[in-house]
């Protein structure tokens, strides 16, 4: 299992800013949190922040404080904010410094571009919401783009907008909190509405 402090799973750290799009990440953080995982916010400083649903959310910590020590993963999720600007560029940044550190980042939709105009897609293979949505930025990682739901390679999860299930699968896979039969029933349940995951999945205590 990833993350353990003094026998303790460390938190996973939520990215929230103005505009985020709230329905990409519910997934990941909420099976996360039945798994065991703490779900602490962190903001680009620690007043509230609004996400495109119109959600209040007040950080728990702000950027400057996160330590790639301290935390299990870092999840990125997309916000208009990534493409009208370079306010979220610091979070790209952290997100460096979690690769660099052994911790890993999970991003999706815009986030993803974040990521590859800091360079992290250039040698890892990636998606997003569609090639040419990427290639804007301008990065050099255009080869390593990969037409899937869901991408992991090296600690780095990415996916787009349309995948909150594949992206929490490929989250929940990462840390252990489902794994084999159970990580794919899972799956099956709530992207395909598959009623005979069901019977897997409380086999395994989770449904």
């Amino acid at each position: 299992m990833n993350g353990t402090a003094n026998g303790t799973r460390k938190p996973v750290h939520l990215a929230v800013y103005d505009t985020l799009a709230d329905w990409e990440t519910g997934h990941a953080t909420a099976y996360l949190a039945r798994g065991g995982y703490g779900i602490r916010t962190v903001g680009p400083t620690t007043a509230p922040v609004t996400s495109i649903g119109g959600l209040r959310v007040q950080p728990d910590l702000a950027l400057a404080d996160l330590r790639p020590e301290d935390s299990s993963l870092l999840i990125l999720p997309g916000a208009d904010s990534w493409d009208t600007g370079d306010d979220l560029a610091p979070f790209a940044r952290t997100a460096r410094a979690f690769l660099d550190a052994g911790v890993p980042v999970a991003a999706i939709c815009g986030a993803t571009a974040g990521l590859a105009r800091e360079g992290l897609l250039d040698d890892r293979a990636h998606t997003s919401a569609v090639s040419f949505y990427l290639a804007a930025t301008g990065y050099a990682g255009g080869e390593r783009y990969t037409e899937a739901d869901a991408v992991t390679d090296r600690g780095l999860i990415t996916a787009g907008p349309t995948e909150p299930v594949a992206f929490a699968r490929e989250v929940l896979g990462l840390l252990g909190v489902y794994e084999g039969e159970v990580l794919d029933a899972w799956y099956r349940l709530f992207h395909d509405s598959d009623p005979s995951a069901y019977a897997v999945l409380e086999k395994a205590g989770d449904a």
